[in-house]
């Protein structure tokens, strides 16, 4: 991929969800919300404070994320579909 977030922001793959429920019903695609988790593709340097210092970010590429349901900007790259938030955006951190 060659994009590179900026500043505090993160590139998210949406996880798939489940097709069937844990009673074995399958769940047709009109019903399905799209998943909160995710995982992280690339992360920006990280956000400044007012003196000019860094702030690392605290999620890293390959972290399984959850984030708010609303959140972020859909975007196709290379014919996959992704999201950009902001770091805050992120819940987090599934281990």
């Amino acid at each position: 991929m060659a994009f590179k977030p900026l500043h505090d922001r993160v590139v998210v793959k949406r996880v798939e969800s489940d097709e069937k429920t844990k009673g074995g019903l399958i769940i047709p695609d009109s019903a399905k919300e799209k998943p909160a988790e995710g995982e992280i593709i690339a992360v920006g340097e990280g956000a400044r404070k007012d003196s000019g210092e860094l702030i690392a970010p605290s999620v890293k590429k390959g972290d399984k994320i959850l984030f708010g349901k609303w959140s972020g900007t859909e975007i196709t790259l290379d014919g996959e579909e992704l999201l950009i938030m902001k770091e805050s955006d992120v819940l987090g951190i599934i281990a």
